[in-house]
């Protein structure tokens, strides 16, 4: 269609809707006129998404109504200081891209035991220079295995043991008086089996069994399987479950259910799926959540004869509900989640679209880069692949809730001599402590016998050696794994986006091999990498200071955030990665305002000399201090850097 015909097809609808809208939300609402203009605005791209979406449909107009109801009902409920929010917001769009934001991440339950006691917490969050903190889902979930919380029951209830919604929404505002953005889970791929929509489908609703991707019998699964991807190999092959408590006329339907048989896939190529969902992002976004992570965004549009993953409606569907957030809770970011291949990554991310993503790739290289003690890998792809769009930033993090997996780009490795599947084998190998030499103690997670396949969890000090060190009683090996976590945490402090912490990790937290004890977890090896915090312990350790491997990580992490915050250079995501002349030590420069800060991070245990000369942009300056030290650094000639060594090399006028 051409864009005139587009562009006035919008007018019409905008026309016919935008009256009749107003006649029945804005009477009472002195906030109106605000909402009107966000929607003249961002109407456009709205109608756009749904038309590409829908547009073939003949209620396309029925469906848009019921979409912008919806987000007028959210704007009248939306309370007077997230609206005060949402208009400082749109006068500084770009305000996480400040250098002063550095994020962190935890479990309500397992970091402070309810919403209560994370309150009671914020001391310490603020105390780490925290401005933005990612609570893991705590959404109504079912008991036992509920795939970590990501098998929601209801989006509009918290799980009972740690609270209510209501104190959920005192606990957003408590961190935002602090200054402390919250992040939240939205996932909108699947619910879980028990979640009201599905218990309708399940009771033969026709409606709701269209929320869902339902079969009477193999014909339509048969097509579809082929390409499909196997996400957790040994839970069942396939991704479509038989379910006899269906109501079908052959006893049962089979569901599609890509990642566990309780976790049914949603239906957006309905448009009530599309308009229910963004009813869920905006209660909750009305609870005072100010970035919403996407979960497994990549599989939410299924396509006959792929494999149903990055299909590019999944793209338009991000985009309608941005749309749709801008027009009534203009403050809410998107974070998406998409471990995929990292071209595919990046597509996620603009800023009508995901205004942030996870770096999976930077991840995934900065171990890499430790088990070969060898950066050319990772100064490649960052080359080719770290920047963004402008007005969006990748949040940077070394471990998370899930596993790792070892998604760097096959033709990266290959430019380089490196054969990516036998490379994955031998990381594989070395962080799961097999390989001869490793000082890695992580297990293996979904390992397929027949692709050799596997990905890898552990805390990150138990990955970077300390657990391994601390068992041997290996001083030298223990300054060695505390220098490696605190060389990963300078790289994300510095490299350009946000800082994402994994709590625990801040104290040097090793695995915790007691889930193998609970029916509900023993068969997710996940939760190794997921301890429940012992406060007595952790304060004692942090009150021991340097004394101790936890207390000089503590320290430490706390001297490279300082950093961060007192040095504008390391706002926005501008970084150019530069080389060093050593293949063991990475080097990226940041410019900007008190720059230019030239970053050198060795990834190997031995001293490496570097002929300082010939570091560029470095030579344009005879001599340098580190910010971290305040000590002068020339690079005019031979430069030594020590094991594991971290330098932030300012210019000295």
């Amino acid at each position: 269609m051409a864009e005139g015909q587009a562009g006035s097809r919008c007018d019409r609808a905008a026309a016919a809707l935008f009256p009749a809208l107003a006649a029945r939300f804005g009477a009472a609402d002195d906030g109106w006129p605000a909402f009107e203009r966000r929607l003249e605005r961002h109407f456009p791209p709205l109608f756009e998404a749904f038309s590409a979406l829908y547009g073939a449909r003949g209620d396309l107009i029925a469906h848009l109504t019921a979409v912008l109801e919806t987000a007028a009902r959210s704007w009248l409920d939306r309370p007077a200081d997230l609206r005060d929010l949402d208009a400082a917001r749109e006068k500084e769009p770009d305000w996480f891209q400040s250098h002063e934001m550095v994020g962190a991440v935890c479990y309500v339950d397992l970091f402070a035991g309810d919403l209560a006691g994370l309150r009671a917490r914020l001391p310490y969050f603020r105390s780490l220079g925290l401005t933005y903190l990612h609570l893991m889902p705590l959404l109504r979930s079912p008991e036992g295995d509920n795939d970590g919380g990501y098998a929601v029951s209801d989006y509009r209830e918290t799980a009972p043991h740690i609270g209510t919604m209501a104190e959920l929404a005192e606990t957003a505002r408590a961190f935002r008086r602090a200054g402390i953005s919250l992040v939240l889970d939205f996932v909108l791929n699947h619910t879980a089996d028990d979640h009201g929509w599905a218990q309708r489908a399940k009771a033969g609703d026709a409606a709701y069994q269209d929320f869902y991707f339902m079969f009477d019998d193999r014909s339509e699964p048969d097509r579809y399987e082929g390409p499909l991807r196997e996400i957790f190999p040994d839970r069942g092959p396939g991704a479509f479950t038989w379910r006899t408590d269906v109501q079908g006329p052959n006893g049962g339907k089979w569901v599609w259910t890509t990642f566990n048989r309780f976790q049914w896939d949603l239906n957006l190529s309905n448009p009530a799926v599309f308009n229910a969902l963004a009813g869920e992002m905006l209660f909750l976004a009305n609870q005072g959540a100010e970035v919403l992570r996407l979960d497994a965004v990549p599989f939410i549009w299924k396509r006959l004869g792929t494999n149903c993953e990055n299909q590019p409606e999944a793209h338009i569907v991000v985009q309608g509900l941005n749309a749709l957030a801008r027009i009534a809770a203009p403050c809410l970011l998107f974070k998406s989640e998409a471990i995929v291949h990292p071209d595919e990554v990046q597509r996620y991310v603009a800023p009508g679209e995901s205004q942030l993503s996870y770096n999976p790739m930077l991840m995934v290289l900065l171990w890499e880069a430790l088990a070969t003690r060898r950066v050319g890998l990772t100064r490649h792809a960052l080359a080719k692949r770290f920047a963004l769009p402008p007005g969006c930033a990748w949040v940077n993090y070394i471990r998370c809730h899930d596993d790792i997996g070892w998604g760097f780009a096959d033709e990266d490795a290959a430019a380089l001599g490196i054969n990516g599947f036998d490379h994955r084998r031998f990381l594989n190998a070395f962080y799961s402590g097999r390989f001869e030499g490793s000082f890695a103690r992580g297990l293996p997670f979904q390992e397929n016998p027949r692709t050799g396949d596997a990905r890898i969890c552990g805390m990150l000090a138990s990955l970077a050696g300390l657990e391994w060190a601390m068992e041997w009683g290996d001083g030298a090996a223990v300054r060695d794994a505390v220098a490696r976590v605190l060389l990963m945490h300078g790289v994300i402090m510095t490299i350009g986006g946000i800082p994402l912490i994994y709590l625990g990790d801040e104290v040097g937290l090793t695995n915790d091999y007691g889930f193998s004890e609970d029916p509900a977890k023993a068969a997710d090896n996940r939760w190794v990498h997921r301890p429940v915090t012992d406060w007595p312990a952790q304060e004692a350790l942090r009150a021991a200071g340097p004394s101790t491997p936890g207390g000089q990580i503590f320290e430490g992490l706390r001297k490279l955030i300082a950093l961060r915050k007192a040095n504008p250079v390391f706002a926005g995501g501008a970084t150019e990665m530069i080389s060093t002349g050593s293949d063991h030590v990475l080097g990226y420069a940041r410019t900007g305002e008190g720059g230019p800060v030239v970053v050198l991070a060795s990834f190997t245990e031995a001293s490496v000399s570097l002929d300082g000369a010939g570091i560029a942009p470095a030579r344009e300056r005879e001599s340098y201090h580190d910010l971290l030290t305040g000590e002068t650094v020339s690079l005019s000639k031979q430069l030594t850097l020590k094991p594991y060594q971290f330098l932030c090399l300012a210019a000295v006028e």
